[in-house]
């Protein structure tokens, strides 16, 4: 299994993800990971060579330009600040993403999703929202709301939400105004809900930060991996 830097633009920005894939040959299914708010981070790149080992062609995105992680919070609140509140910025620079792993030879140009983690758990949101082209969309610990709601029919990709219970960045009532949305929108869509679990619930290193109200749960984690493995499965119709 390789891991590659792929550089690909949004505009006058350069982009800079980490592209893995795994043995074999042929076209296979692709998958787009997007980062949390720190950036292209150890956690999504492991998240892409874990999918790669699962016979996908994987990308973990760079949303914030050059491949920058930050090194404390307040610099994570730096680097998000331009795409706060700014749905179409959120929507272009991740389709720039999604059409880097399409043109890849080794990607089916058609069955193609994307998961996120935070930031991109609300960035694969919007992309549903949008109606991008994507077969499924799985969003991790992503803040849930938006300022463009998905119209009736937009929502292409089936949808899977993992939430916490005691996430400070999506409570009950943003699951809630989500769960309406996507309803009206007609959208195929689950949202799963984790008893205990905090904001960042999938991430290892998060502890070390020294949030209060952000906490790795490797129950949750566990959980929440083996139902986007079935979402993603399910929505390729890969049989096992």
């Amino acid at each position: 299994m390789a891991t590659t830097t792929l550089s690909y633009l949004d505009g006058d920005t350069e982009l800079k993800g980490q592209l893995a894939l795994g043995e074999g040959a042929g076209k296979r299914p692709g998958v787009v990971v997007f980062h949390e708010g720190s950036g292209l981070g150890p956690h999504p790149i492991e998240s892409a060579e874990r999918l790669a080992k699962l016979g996908y062609v994987a990308l973990a995105a760079d949303m914030f330009g050059g491949g920058r992680a930050a090194a404390t919070p307040a610099e994570a609140a730096t680097l998000m600040a331009p795409f706060q509140g700014d749905s179409a910025l959120i929507r272009r620079r991740a389709r720039a993403a999604i059409e880097a792993l399409r043109t890849r030879p080794e990607c089916d140009p058609t069955r193609v999703a994307a998961i996120g983690y935070c930031f991109g758990g609300a960035t694969v949101l919007e992309l549903a929202r949008d109606g991008a082209d994507l077969v499924a969309v799985v969003s991790f610990h992503g803040v849930l709301g938006t300022t463009a709601p998905a119209g009736a029919g937009a929502v292409r990709a089936s949808v899977l939400v993992c939430a916490g219970f005691e996430d400070i960045l999506a409570s009950q009532a943003d699951r809630a105004a989500l769960e309406a949305e996507l309803s009206a929108a007609g959208a195929n869509w689950q949202l799963i809900v984790y008893g205990g679990a905090k904001h960042s619930f999938t991430n290892p290193g998060i502890d070390a930060v020294g949030l209060p109200d952000f906490r790795y749960d490797a129950g949750a984690d566990r959980r929440s991996w083996d139902a986007s493995v079935r979402h993603l499965r399910e929505a390729f119709a890969i049989s096992s």
